[in-house]
């Protein structure tokens, strides 16, 4: 039985001038699936052959069969392009000769052309392929990371309070929280060199986009510094600043910016009032 949005098995039946015709296993040459010329790529084959290729439908709702393989198959969780919004809803570019279509009802947030966002493949009710941005029923908990591990994660959504939901490699959930960023996040963002800071009872991981305490702060110190140089010695900001303030220009908690322009002023490189900051 063939597996539509999946790689299946078939023996090359017939050879015709624009491609050949694969058996489908039904006795019936009408339901034989059409592999394109276009579609064979530098693979050679011959009548008789047993080839694998990927299962779609074409824009008339036929079976078709490509050796170009997708870039994401039936319950895949992928890093899609939008390439469309229509009336019917948004295109997705999973690399097959038709794009794919994302349902306004599958759609959990707006969505811009040219964006990449994570989707999962699906079969809707008329036997199409179709995608989803609902990911989070399909994301598993069950890995082998462990506390102090660095992963690549994308952003596909935010709790209430701002946490950041993250799925890394496609697959498994995981979650920034709040405190942990301090630049702006978007759905969709790919971020890299993520640390595993802590692993929940459910197995979900904990992620913090932070470097070690020692290297944020010396960072921090330095960016402040530059800060002051560039602007004639002085800035608005002390540690009175509110941390949306800080968060903004710094990318830092409150907290830690007050620690470096602590360790700045007793080094004797600045000093502070009301007004701000000023270098020495």
């Amino acid at each position: 039985m063939i597996k539509l949005g999946e790689y299946n098995k078939l023996k090359v039946k017939r050879k015709a001038e624009f491609g050949y015709f694969l058996d489908a296993g039904t006795n019936n040459s009408s339901d034989d699936v059409l592999l394109h010329n276009r579609l064979v790529g530098k693979n050679k084959i011959e009548v008789g052959d047993e080839i694998e290729v990927f299962i779609y439908k074409d824009s008339e709702g036929r079976l078709a069969a490509t050796m170009n393989y997708p870039k994401a198959k039936v319950g895949d969780i992928a890093y899609l392009k939008v390439v469309a919004h229509t009336k019917i809803g948004s295109f997705i570019d999973v690399g097959l000769p038709k794009d794919i279509l994302v349902p306004f009802k599958a759609q959990k947030y707006e969505m811009t052309k040219g964006n990449r966002y994570l989707f999962h493949i699906y079969i809707d009710k008329s036997g199409r392929l179709a995608a989803t941005t609902d990911i989070f029923p399909y994301l598993s908990v069950e890995h082998s990371y462990n506390i102090g591990d660095v992963v690549d994660g994308i952003v596909y959504g935010f709790q209430t309070n701002k946490s950041a939901t993250v799925c890394v490699d496609n697959k498994y959930d995981a979650v920034i929280l709040n405190n942990e960023y301090f630049t702006e996040l978007n759905i969709g963002d790919k971020l890299e060199n993520l640390k595993v800071i802590k692993i929940y009872e459910d197995g979900r991981l904990g992620l913090t986009p932070r470097g070690e305490r020692k290297e944020e702060l010396d960072s921090l110190e330095k960016s402040i510094m530059s800060y002051i140089e560039g602007n004639d010695g002085f800035m608005r900001f002390n540690d009175k600043s509110s941390p949306e303030e800080i968060a903004t220009v710094f990318s830092s908690s409150k907290k830690n910016f007050k620690r470096a322009l602590g360790v700045l002023m007793k080094k004797g490189l600045i000093t502070q009032n009301e007004e701000g900051t000023f270098l020495k």
